[in-house]
């Protein structure tokens, strides 16, 4: 039987980063260099298998994160089947930007120096 998957909001999210949960986001490098939540940790969904062990939420569920909440669900029913507790944080990074969280955004319009 399939793990039941728990959502949380951005509030409640950030009240458990305050109290020590950690925060993975599953998208891609791409998608994190354009705009990630401060407090996040890059564990890319493609590379799950490899680093699933990496995410440990310490006392805690790990916080899970995409763009808008479609993947993180898979990757946390796929923690959680492999006996690491997590939680999805539902609406994304999208949710995220919107309650006006701290990000970390790319530099847009900057010229990019390459040598």
């Amino acid at each position: 039987m399939p793990a039941e998957i728990v959502d949380v909001d951005v509030a409640e999210a950030r009240r458990r980063i305050e109290s020590g949960a950690r925060l993975f986001d599953v998208r891609e490098q791409g998608e994190w260099d354009e705009v990630h939540a401060e407090a996040a940790t890059l564990v890319p969904m493609s590379e799950l298998v490899a680093r699933w062990k990496e995410i440990d939420g310490g006392d805690q569920p790990a916080i899970i994160v995409c763009h808008s909440g479609g993947r993180s669900a898979r990757v946390v029913a796929a923690l959680e089947q492999s006996g690491v507790p997590a939680v999805n944080l539902v609406g994304g990074m999208v949710a995220w930007e919107q309650s006006g969280a701290p990000v970390v955004r790319d530099a847009q319009g900057e010229p990019r120096h390459e040598h």
